[in-house]
């Protein structure tokens, strides 16, 4: 029996990564104007955020197509794989994991199983690193998706905005949200836990630096934490100073620039944290 492992590109794994673990990656698309970009693969995340604020009309993301996803698992079927376990970023944001459905009963070649993970960004992508390395320990679907049910229960992301703008440009917040929000200076905490998606509005940065640290804090002993920022390098150092003593110890912490897809509805300058809580000792 052999298991491979897709995902799409909104996990945000470093390549390296994905290659040494031989994990499929889908890319979403990005729309600008009458061109489309494969995410992660015909536009570089540098290009992306130093072009955003100026794209009139913003760009749109759409979800790959069941085609895309066939023609992934069929690959691995011809590579001798057996099995495939197909993970994804939430319903409650993209119809990505519904294209991967509908390629999965297509398939004859290998049993595709498909998982919503619930999450966004790294949140997807440590989901998809534990179910890697469990299928490479010898472990089962069943025992992987069981196993993933769990730590999903576990697993948090948070990201303060540096502003609600691209969220209103991109169709995401009601306009009248995002107006308030300007003229109140807010910048918004979003916040991702199996599958619902919710928002804090906080005044400041530093006040929503202090509240994602306090909301890491108040998980208790962290199995995993990782980090996440939006072309904001400096920023995102900042966050790591202050929040150093929550880190697990051991080794630097997993951290990525989040995907163009993700970073069209929340803008430049987010940072933020994807963590797992410690499982209970039974």
């Amino acid at each position: 029996m052999s298991i491979g492992i897709v995902t799409d590109s909104t996990c945000d794994l470093p390549d390296d990564l994905a290659n040494e673990l031989g994990i499929t990656v889908v890319p979403l698309y990005i729309n600008v104007g009458g061109e489309s970009y494969l995410d992660g693969v015909d536009l570089s995340r540098q290009e992306f955020y130093e072009r955003l604020p100026g794209w009139d009309p913003p760009p749109q993301t759409a979800t790959p197509n069941p085609g895309m996803f066939r023609r992934a698992y069929e690959r691995l079927a011809d590579e001798g794989v057996t099995e495939i376990l197909s993970i994804h970023i939430a319903l409650s944001l993209s119809a990505t994991v519904n294209s991967a459905r509908l390629a999965a009963r297509e398939i004859t070649s290998a049993a595709v199983t498909v998982l919503d993970g619930g999450q966004v960004t790294l949140g997807t992508g440590l989901l998809v690193l534990a179910a890697a390395k469990a299928a490479a320990a010898g472990h089962s679907v069943g025992e992987i998706v069981q196993s993933l049910r769990e730590k999903m229960l576990r697993t948090h992301v948070f990201a303060a905005l540096d502003t609600l703008e691209f969220l209103q440009r991109s169709g995401r917040m009601h306009w009248a949200v995002s107006k308030l929000g300007s003229i109140l200076r807010i910048k918004p905490l979003l916040k991702m836990h199996n599958g619902d998606p919710q928002i804090e509005k906080i005044r400041t940065s530093s006040r929503a630096i202090a509240r994602m640290i306090e909301l890491v804090k108040d998980l208790g002993p962290l199995e995993e934490l990782a980090l996440i920022h939006t072309n904001a390098p400096e920023r995102l150092e900042i966050l790591y100073d202050k929040a150093r003593h929550l880190f697990p110890k051991h080794g630097p912490p997993l951290q990525a620039e989040v995907t163009p897809v993700i970073g069209t509805h929340v803008g430049p300058g987010a940072v933020g944290f994807a963590c797992v809580s410690a499982a209970e000792e039974v």
